[in-house]
């Protein structure tokens, strides 16, 4: 069996997969009675603070806060992980991760079905064999692209963690993460992943989409960390990152980029209140995504939700998607945004989005304006005040409009963000998160 790029390559980590499955009780102490807003000496009881975002709303965010010492876990194998999570019941539970966590040790050929062989995929389907009008899907299961379905069906069983209700995850000192694994935070309440840092998984068996565009795509799968249909989520000082994979890393087959990352945040299908404070995300292309389709039946189930609030977070390196919105009411205050050379846009507002950009720092390099920071793919108004380019105060929309005067956008997102904590004013903004974001920063 052959393999391009990445397939076969171990992601080096301390962590093993095989082996234990035992879970190591915490001896820390348990159970104060949580309520948001409460500060324990210990971090891994901490509640979301009161007012502190959506994810505030109503009873607010305590997670597994409450945990007795049975149900306090620390793991350091993918298997232990696993474990914790599956442990019975809702009762909150507290999972302490010490080091990288890896679910893909064992690279990617063995997740590779029988037969697969990606050589043969690259000959059968290349566009002078196979043309550029005929999509994938009919290929029966026998054929390159039926055995690589199978391969990517055993990835996704095997690097999907289900977080239940009522559960904080959180890494322990400066040296926590998650690698190859996507957190599935699924029809669930009430949950706090703090101080862990995430490399994107990589997608093992990309598929390829001739009919994708005018010359066809790689389309990859998997998120670091998916908030689908839950409630109540906060997601604080962590790292996403592409890590060892950079897309810079990758190979390009058919004369296109061999995508093998998806996103690093998911918001969807009528997932609510959700605060992500003092996170990194960087090193990554399509990063943030609330609200994935524009369709009725997904509209259906999301209006009225997807409300969700990002402060303080530091945004580097990307190339678009922080965040693009649908539907929800976003509010988005006191980040920094620092562009590289393959900046694309910040702020995607799409179908019935409801964006409130106010008191944000942006850092773009030379040949960049900041007439690209809003992308706008539906015609949605919203509010983007008193936000600082370089250093200068600017308003965004009205630079957009200045640039793209066929597509302009409307001033007015029709509401006022009432779920804040401290706000900085944008000039004290770059010192601020540069120097408080991310993981290993938490106090």
């Amino acid at each position: 069996m052959s393999t391009p790029g990445w397939h076969g390559h171990a992601i080096k980590r301390t962590a093993a997969l095989a082996g234990c499955t035992a879970l190591v009780l915490s001896l820390t102490a348990a159970t104060a009675q949580a309520r948001p807003g409460h500060h324990p000496r210990d971090t891994a009881r901490q509640t979301l603070p009161a007012g502190d975002g959506w994810a505030s709303r109503g009873a607010g965010t305590t997670g597994g806060a409450t945990a007795g010492a049975e149900r306090v876990y620390t793991v350091s194998t993918w298997a232990g992980f696993r474990a914790a999570l599956a442990a019975e019941g809702t009762a909150p539970r507290i999972i302490r991760v010490k080091g990288t966590v890896d679910a893909v040790s064992a690279g990617c050929e063995a997740f590779a079905a029988p037969g697969y062989d990606f050589d043969a995929y690259l000959e059968k389907y290349s566009p002078q064999n196979w043309g550029r009008d005929t999509d994938l899907s009919a290929e029966p299961d026998d054929s390159p692209e039926g055995l690589r379905r199978a391969s990517a069906a055993r990835q996704d069983q095997a690097i999907k963690a289900n977080v239940p209700a009522n559960t904080t995850i959180i890494g322990v000192g400066r040296g926590a993460g998650l690698g190859g694994v996507s957190l599935q935070i699924k029809d669930v309440d009430n949950v706090i992943v703090r101080n862990l840092t995430f490399e994107s998984p990589v997608d093992c068996f990309p598929q390829w989409d001739p009919t994708d565009g005018d010359l066809g795509n790689w389309n990859s799968e998997y998120d670091s960390a998916v908030v689908h249909g839950s409630t109540h989520v906060w997601l604080d000082h962590n790292t996403f990152t592409d890590g060892e994979h950079p897309d810079s890393a990758a190979p390009a087959y058919f004369g296109l980029l061999y995508q093998q990352h998806d996103g690093q945040l998911d918001i969807v299908r009528g997932a609510d209140h959700v605060t992500a404070s003092w996170n990194v995300f960087t090193e990554h292309d399509k990063t943030i995504l609330i609200g994935n389709s524009d369709s009725e039946s997904t509209a259906a189930v999301d209006r009225g939700h997807l409300k969700a609030t990002f402060h303080h977070n530091l945004f580097k390196g990307l190339v678009e998607r922080a965040p693009r919105v649908r539907f929800g009411q976003v509010d988005v205050y006191n980040n920094h945004f620092v562009a590289g050379d393959d900046y694309a846009y910040s702020f995607g507002v799409g179908k019935e989005s409801a964006l409130v950009a106010e008191h944000n720092a942006f850092t773009l390099p030379d040949g960049v304006s900041p007439g690209k920071v809003l992308k706008r793919w539906n015609d949605s108004p919203l509010t983007a005040a008193h936000n600082r380019v370089n250093g200068r105060t600017t308003d965004l929309v009205a630079a957009h409009n200045a640039e793209n005067p066929d597509v302009p956008l409307a001033s007015g997102a029709g509401w006022t963000p009432t779920l804040r904590t401290k706000v900085l004013p944008s000039r004290s903004v770059v010192s601020a998160v540069d120097r408080g974001a991310g993981a290993g920063r938490l106090h």
